[in-house]
């Protein structure tokens, strides 16, 4: 068996390595040689514009705090409740959801049914319709 050798690229599906180039000066082009010269006082509009800025951070870091704090107390109501240790217990919690969101929607549907057919019944006894 033939030895091999580290790094070489004579067996199949191998790269040959990578050709590096010197690096290039560095020279600026002619465009972005001429000074900008810039006051230390702030125009108006800047002003107003920073104002604008400043006060769109402060509004997205109240908001990132409420949050936080909102997270911060489910967190704590969460962990104040008892955890079920069973495999039972943790799928019927999950089960006692779905019954509960069941029972929500089929509420919501009934009512609807009953305000529709009261509705019926008042529009129909209003204008003397049907054998009432």
């Amino acid at each position: 068996m033939a030895k091999r050798a580290r790094g070489s690229t004579s067996r199949p599906g191998q790269r040959p390595p990578l050709q590096r180039h010197p690096a290039r000066p560095a020279t600026p082009p002619a465009a972005a040689t001429i000074p900008v010269v810039r006051s230390d006082e702030l125009t108006a509009a800047e002003e107003v514009r920073a104002a604008e800025l400043e006060a769109v951070i402060v509004a997205d870091e109240r908001q990132a705090e409420a949050s936080s704090r909102r997270e911060r107390s489910a967190r704590a109501a969460a962990a104040d409740t008892p955890r079920a240790t069973s495999t039972l217990a943790i799928s019927a919690a999950d089960e006692y959801a779905y019954v509960a969101r069941d029972v929500r929607r089929i509420a919501i549907v009934g009512g609807s049914l009953i305000a529709f057919l009261l509705g019926l019944w008042a529009i129909a006894h209003a204008t003397g319709l049907g054998p009432f």
